[in-house]
C-alpha cells in the first residue's frame, strides 16, 4: 500500500485499523516531498521535525485509546500566505524572506486542533498576485502533469503538492480564482466557501473584501471534511460570518435529481475546443443523473475582469502600505533619509507584478481619478452579484468552466499581463459576488500529455451542502475520468 496515495478518508481508515502509523504516514510524505518537490517546486519550507512530533502525538493518543479528531494523522500542505507560529511565512516575496510569525491562522489552528500533520509551507504567486505562480520571487512551481506547463495560480504550490500526492490536501487563498484556476490546472478539487464563511485571520491580506481561504483534495469527501473543520466564527475576524456550520461530509449522499443547473450562456465565448467539449460532457452527466439544464444569462459578465482588477488593485495598495521597512520584514541597508529607506526598501523587496498592482491600485483610488474608476467598480459589482441572486431565483446551482483553456505553457503569458489576467475570467465573478464555488475535475484534453480541464459549480450565499452534493454526485458517476 503506497501510505501517499491515500485520501484524508483512507488514512484515517488505516489509523484506526491499525494498518499503519500516523509517523509511517508522515514520513512517507516527507520522503516524497524529498524525491519530486526539486522538480515540481511545490514548497518553499518543509516542517519535518515539527511535521513528525505531531504525528508521533496521533500515534500516542491512538495507543492510549482517546477518541480521533477528524483528521488525525492527516498530512496537509499550508500555503505560504497564511501565518504559523514559529514557521517562516513568505508569501513568496523577498520582503518576507525571513518573517517568522509568532501566532497560527485561524485555519490553520483550527487544522491542527483536528489532528492534522502540517508538513510545510507551499509555493504561490507573490503576495498572491498571479495566475500561474510565476511571479514566486524564489521559483516557479512546475505542473506535476507536466512540468514544461503551469500549475495556476496563486496557489499553485498547494495545487501541485496535491496533485502530485505530496499532501492528500492542502490549504490555499482565493481572491479572484486562485483556488478554483490551479485546481483545474491540477486536476484537483478545490473550493472556496462564501465569503466570511472561513475566518482570514492571520491571512496576509492582499484585497479584504475579496480573499477567501479554501482546501484542495483529490476527492469531494476530503474537501468537506477540511471545510467543516476551518469554518465558522471566529471573534478574531469580524467579516466571519455567525452561521452555523453544517455536517457536509454527512450531508454529501443528498439527492440532486429534480435540481436547476443554470448555464449562463456568458461563460462559453472564447473557450478552447477541448475545454468548451469536456464541460459540455459534463454538463450533460448531470442531465443524466436527473438535473434539470437550463440556460441562464449573467449580463455583466463582460465588466467582470475590469472590475475585479480595479477593485483588488485598490486594496492591495492599502494592504502593502505597511511593507516599508519600519516595522517588520526586509529593509534596505543602504539609505539616505526615511523616504529613501522607504523607496529602496519597496523597490528591491517586491517583484514586477506586486508592484505593478499597487501603481494601479494608488491610480483608481487618486484624487481625480477614484469616481471614475473605484467607485464606478463597486457600483457594476453590485450589478455582478445581482445578476447572481437573480439567477438562484430561477435555478439551484450554476455550472461554468473553471479556465478558456488548459494549462498554459510556463513563460508563455508572464510578458503580457493583460492575457494573464484573462486566465481568471470565469473565476473572479463568484468572487466579486461573495458566492461559495468549487472545481471539480471533468476529464481531459485528447492530445498528450492529457491536461486536466475542470468544472466550476456555483451556489447561492451559504449554499455549500448543495453546491458540495452536486459535485460528489459527479465524481461518483465517473465525471472526473471524463474521456477527453
Amino acid at each position: 500500500m503506497d501510505l501517499t496515495d491515500l485520501t484524508a478518508e483512507g488514512i484515517r481508515q488505516a489509523l484506526v485499523s491499525r494498518q499503519s502509523s500516523a509517523e509511517e504516514v508522515c514520513q512517507a510524505h516527507l520522503k516524497r516531498i524529498e524525491e519530486k518537490n526539486g522538480e515540481i517546486g511545490a514548497f518553499l519550507t518543509v516542517c519535518t521535525e515539527r511535521a513528525l512530533e505531531q504525528a508521533q502525538n496521533v500515534d500516542r493518543a491512538i495507543a492510549e485509546g482517546r477518541a480521533l479528531p477528524p483528521l488525525a494523522g492527516v498530512p496537509v500542505a499550508v500555503k505560504d500566505v497564511l501565518v504559523t507560529r514559529g514557521v517562516r511565512t513568505t508569501c513568496a516575496s523577498r520582503i518576507l524572506e525571513n518573517y517568522v510569525p509568532p501566532y497560527h491562522a485561524t485555519a490553520v489552528e483550527r487544522l491542527e486542533a483536528a489532528g492534522a500533520v502540517v508538513l510545510g509551507k507551499t509555493n504561490c504567486d507573490e503576495f498572491a498576485m498571479g495566475s500561474s505562480t510565476e511571479n514566486s520571487a524564489f521559483l516557479p512551481t512546475r505542473n506535476p502533469i507536466d512540468a514544461e506547463r503551469v500549475p495556476g495560480g496563486s496557489s499553485g504550490g498547494s495545487a501541485a503538492a496535491v496533485g502530485a500526492h505530496l499532501a492528500p490536501i492542502a490549504l490555499g487563498s482565493d481572491t479572484g480564482g486562485s483556488i478554483r484556476q490551479p485546481a483545474a490546472f491540477c486536476g484537483v478539487v478545490g473550493m472556496m466557501g462564501t465569503y466570511g464563511r472561513v475566518s482570514r485571520y492571520g491571512l496576509v491580506a492582499f484585497a479584504s473584501s475579496l480573499d477567501h481561504v479554501g482546501p484542495f483534495a483529490r476527492s469531494v469527501t476530503d474537501a468537506a471534511r477540511v471545510l467543516k473543520v476551518i469554518a465558522g466564527r471566529d471573534s478574531a475576524d469580524s467579516t466571519s460570518a455567525d452561521v452555523p456550520v453544517p455536517d457536509y461530509e454527512a450531508l454529501l449522499a443528498g439527492e440532486i435529481s429534480g435540481l436547476k443547473v443554470g448555464v449562463p450562456r456568458e461563460y462559453f465565448e472564447g473557450l478552447s475546443a477541448e475545454t468548451g467539449d469536456n464541460i459540455e460532457r459534463g454538463i450533460r452527466m448531470l442531465g443524466e443523473l436527473g438535473c434539470r439544464i437550463e440556460s441562464i444569462t449573467l449580463p455583466h459578465t463582460a465588466y467582470s475582469i475590469a472590475c475585479y482588477y480595479i477593485i483588488a488593485t485598490a486594496e492591495a495598495s492599502s494592504n502593502l502600505a505597511r511593507y516599508d521597512g519600519v516595522r517588520y520584514g526586509f529593509r534596505a541597508s543602504s539609505y539616505e533619509g526615511l523616504r529613501d529607506m522607504y523607496k529602496k526598501t519597496r523597490d528591491a523587496g517586491f517583484g514586477a507584478e506586486v508592484k505593478r498592482r499597487i501603481m494601479l491600485g494608488t491610480y483608481v483610488l487618486s484624487s481625480g481619478y477614484y469616481d471614475a474608476y473605484y467607485r464606478k467598480a463597486q457600483q457594476v459589482r453590485a450589478l455582478i452579484a445581482r445578476d447572481f441572486l437573480n439567477a438562484f431565483e430561477k435555478v439551484d446551482v450554476i455550472v461554468t468552466p473553471v479556465s478558456p483553456m488548459p494549462a498554459f505553457k510556463l513563460g508563455e503569458r508572464l510578458d503580457d499581463p493583460l492575457q494573464m489576467y484573462l486566465a481568471d475570467i470565469y473565476t473572479v465573478n463568484a468572487s466579486l459576488a461573495g458566492i461559495p464555488g468549487v472545481s471539480v475535475p471533468c476529464g481531459r484534453t485528447r492530445t498528450a500529455p492529457h491536461l486536466p480541464i475542470g468544472m466550476q459549480i456555483l451556489a447561492p450565499h451559504f449554499g455549500e451542502v448543495r453546491m458540495l452534493q452536486v459535485a460528489r454526485a459527479f465524481e461518483k458517476a465517473g465525471g472526473f475520468e471524463l474521456a477527453g
